[in-house]
């Protein structure tokens, strides 16, 4: 039986939660590569509430470090407002400081992959996602517009750098497509435990409100369907409305019917806990979201002359060879570009930026 674990802390403690969560679902780590992935969704203080709080993946990286000190990545490629800005994101959010050295910029090599035609034929992942031979994600307590719920199979987003992310939800055209569309990023490559960080949840229009609540919670599992459905009973929310764990069971990724589940700890409902619009209104209706998206897709790397030493490093690592050499000066092919921004990431002097 699945094993979902709600377990009390504040971020002053959060170290026994881990602890608790790594007993209740143990990795091997002798000699793995692991990949810690917070969510990250764009460059904001640890007080907003958008980002995964540094205080737990500090206790995450502590814990992996005690363990064995092998390979250890901490990344995450940002979503809509910052593409292109990962180190930034980290900074600001005090996950540079929380990883202890360990952070690497994913977005800066990627590999492309077959997907699912319905959306794109081919996606750019991040080769730190698909080296990993364990991954620890580390979503965040959130409402989500189009997903109704920001969890573990939501964060798994983060494996896309670039404007790939902008390119599917236009792709997608409705919140139904929309959830569909990430489970098969979800399935690119599943992690292998989930600590959620709902220490302070958001409420409300997510996953970038200002509605903050205090929960009080750590929860884990190694099932992101099980775990997803937990969170959208503590939100109030029937887990079999959400398209995403539909599609997931299907899938045969996990049961979100939380029968089937062994909750370690004690479930409850979030008294009031404000949701977002049902149907996708909140993004797919609003002209300026709308905008921002269509901004991103059409944004393409272009190389500053006075900065770039015609290295070539851009050129050799783009993903589907759409940067040639001209004048010692790097130039995309628009027609080719997928927008993914690694050659943006990669650059050594910072002479490529978006326009």
């Amino acid at each position: 039986m699945t094993k979902v674990m709600i377990h009390p802390a504040t971020y002053a403690d959060v170290a026994g939660a881990v602890d608790r969560a790594f007993d209740l679902f143990p990795l091997d780590l002798k000699g793995a590569k692991v990949l810690i992935k917070p969510n990250v969704l764009r460059a904001s203080l640890p007080e907003e509430g958008i980002a995964t709080h540094p205080s737990l993946l500090r206790a995450v990286v502590d814990k992996v470090e005690s363990m064995y000190p092998g390979d250890l990545i901490v990344g995450d490629n940002p979503g809509l407002f910052n593409y292109g800005a990962n180190e930034e994101s980290f900074r600001r959010t005090g996950l540079m400081d929380a990883a202890k050295g360990h952070y690497r910029n994913i977005g800066d090599e990627s590999v492309k992959i077959s997907f699912n035609p319905a959306f794109m034929p081919e996606v750019s992942v991040s080769r730190a996602v698909l080296d990993a031979d364990i991954i620890i994600s580390l979503p965040k307590f959130k409402t989500h517009g189009l997903t109704m719920v920001t969890g573990c199979i939501k964060n798994c987003y983060g494996y896309l750098p670039g404007a790939q992310k902008a390119m599917l939800h236009k792709a997608s055209g409705d919140a139904e497509r929309f959830q569909e569309m990430l489970v098969d990023v979800f399935r690119i490559r599943v992690p292998d435990l989930f600590i959620v960080d709902a220490v302070v949840g958001m409420e409300g229009n997510g996953p970038a409100s200002t509605d903050l609540r205090d929960i009080g919670l750590i929860l884990a599992s190694d099932n992101a369907v099980a775990m997803d459905a937990v969170i959208a009973a503590m939100m109030g929310i029937s887990p079999g409305r959400l398209r995403f764990l539909l599609k997931a069971k299907e899938a045969g990724l996990g049961d979100y019917d939380l029968r089937s589940c062994e909750v370690i700890g004690t479930l409850q409902r979030l008294d009031g806990f404000r949701l977002p619009p049902s149907g996708g209104e909140a993004v797919l209706h609003n002209e300026a979201v709308q905008s921002m998206i269509h901004s991103r897709m059409v944004m393409r790397p272009k190389a500053d002359p006075e900065l770039c030493t015609g290295c070539g490093t851009c050129v050799d690592q783009c993903p589907v060879s759409a940067l040639t050499m001209e004048d010692a000066v790097p130039v995309a092919d628009f027609g080719t570009c997928i927008a993914c921004y690694c050659c943006q990431e990669i650059c050594p002097e910072k002479a490529i930026s978006l326009r």
